[in-house]
């Protein structure tokens, strides 16, 4: 075995003042939304749609933090741990004890989006567009506010010469599979969508929104495959794990916008 990585144990709290605690995971949270709401306002120049103005995405900061944590939150309720809720429905709203999908919070976003631009009279696919040129940033910090408090971690590598034991994983050696997400999910799939804004594709609407869900849908298929499952699911059929299975579709539905997006569709 070689020699394992030692695990920078960083105080998961960020700021204490008194009482007030402030960790990392919920500084993730805001750093992702206001950096990613400071992009889209930038992306307001590149879109060919003029009703997409930077006031639109000032007052949809809120609704996108509202769908976030709501849906984040009913998503792991739902998909992970329904039975566990079922017996104690009022630890349901208790976000300070940990417990949030991206695959619930992708739902809370993507219903604050609709709703949003209903109301606001934007046209959907064009407005998020440029919400999904965004997106990858608050996955780069949720992840590595996950490695921070050393949750999520990966499968035993006792052969990979980066592999760490974290504090909760036992004495074994593991893949930090919160930084692999971090570089797949967060910095590969905003490279990606960076390109195709430069390039112009904000004017055929739906492609940046398909390439985000499919993207990210390979993303977490791939990095699944280097992370320990949840222990309270175990692999599922033919090995699976909860994040692929809920990953698959999303790969099918984004390759399906993408191509129907661009045989619909003309640059304007």
């Amino acid at each position: 075995m070689l020699l394992t990585l030692p695990y920078p144990a960083i105080d998961p709290v960020a700021i204490e003042l008194g009482p007030l605690a402030l960790r990392w995971y919920g500084l993730a949270y805001i750093a992702g939304l206001v950096l990613g709401w400071q992009y889209c306002k930038a992306l307001t120049a590149r879109t060919p749609d003029a009703a997409l103005t930077r006031v639109a995405f000032d007052d949809f900061l809120l609704w996108a933090t509202i769908g976030v944590l709501a849906g984040g939150r009913l998503g792991y309720v739902l998909f992970y741990q329904p039975g566990y809720f079922l017996e104690n429905p009022e630890q349901a709203a208790m976000l300070w004890q940990g417990g949030m999908s991206f695959h619930g919070g992708l739902l809370g976003v993507v219903a604050a989006i609709v709703l949003f631009a209903r109301k606001r009279g934007l046209k959907l696919l064009a407005f998020a567009d440029v919400i999904a040129c965004a997106a990858p940033i608050g996955l780069f910090f949720g992840r590595v506010a996950n490695f921070i408090n050393g949750e999520l971690w990966g499968r035993p590598a006792p052969d990979v010469p980066w592999a760490m034991a974290f504090p909760t994983g036992g004495p074994v050696p593991r893949h930090p599979s919160q930084l692999y997400e971090a570089l797949l999910e967060g910095v590969l799939l905003f490279a990606v969508l960076f390109v195709l804004q430069r390039r112009g594709w904000l004017a055929r609407p739906g492609v940046a929104t398909g390439t985000f869900v499919a993207g990210y849908g390979v993303a977490r298929f791939v990095a699944e495959f280097f992370r320990a499952p949840d222990p309270f699911l175990g692999y599922l059929a033919l090995g699976t794990t909860m994040g692929q299975l809920l990953s698959l579709p999303m790969i099918l539905a984004g390759a399906g916008l993408i191509a129907w997006s661009v045989r619909r569709s003309q640059p304007a």
